[in-house]
């Protein structure tokens, strides 16, 4: 056998097709942003004008989570799983000791400076599914569909009878 030549392969554009390929995964791949609470804040009012505000306390459902994540609800422990549906009566039982009615109620929620994010989450979580089981509970009654399937406008009218207010306080250090 004579010197045979080993067939090499040529690598000369494998660089070549590597950039491609990196050019193309980036253009084509999207990247997922964190997006958050969706959570309307208040104007700004600088702190020279105070805003007064007249609410009458059996209005207001004061809650709280402390360093330790315990959930008070107007100064008594609470599950977590308890919350959504004492929101609920809160909100829309009209007894004496409860919000007026809906349009005034106004759940006030205060977290301490240790509370676990997760704690935190959890408390927000069950606040808002009260207010869209009242929401869907009302478009039900009011229009025999679901609150998804209402147009703009009937959401709107259905959001108004059942305002949404949650008031965030500025969490406390203790």
């Amino acid at each position: 056998m004579a010197n045979r030549k080993i067939p090499e392969i040529n690598a000369g554009s494998m660089a070549d097709i590597a950039f491609l390929l990196l050019v193309f995964f980036l253009v084509t791949t999207t990247i997922q942003t964190d997006s958050g609470l969706r959570v309307l804040l208040p104007p700004y009012v600088p702190e020279d004008q105070p805003v007064e505000i007249d609410v009458q306390k059996r209005n207001v459902l004061a809650v709280q989570v402390n360093a330790r994540d315990q959930l008070l609800v107007r100064d008594n422990i609470m599950k977590i799983e308890d919350l959504r549906e004492y929101t609920k009566v809160f909100i829309t039982s009209g007894r004496p000791d409860m919000a007026k009615s809906p349009k005034q109620a106004i759940v006030s929620l205060l977290n301490d400076n240790g509370t676990s994010y997760k704690m935190y989450l959890s408390v927000y979580n069950e606040l808002r599914a009260a207010y869209n089981e009242l929401w869907e509970d009302r478009a039900q009654n009011d229009f025999g569909r679901a609150y998804d399937a209402l147009s703009k406008q009937e959401q709107k009218k259905v959001r108004e009878e059942i305002p949404l207010v949650i008031s965030e306080a500025e969490p406390t250090g203790n």
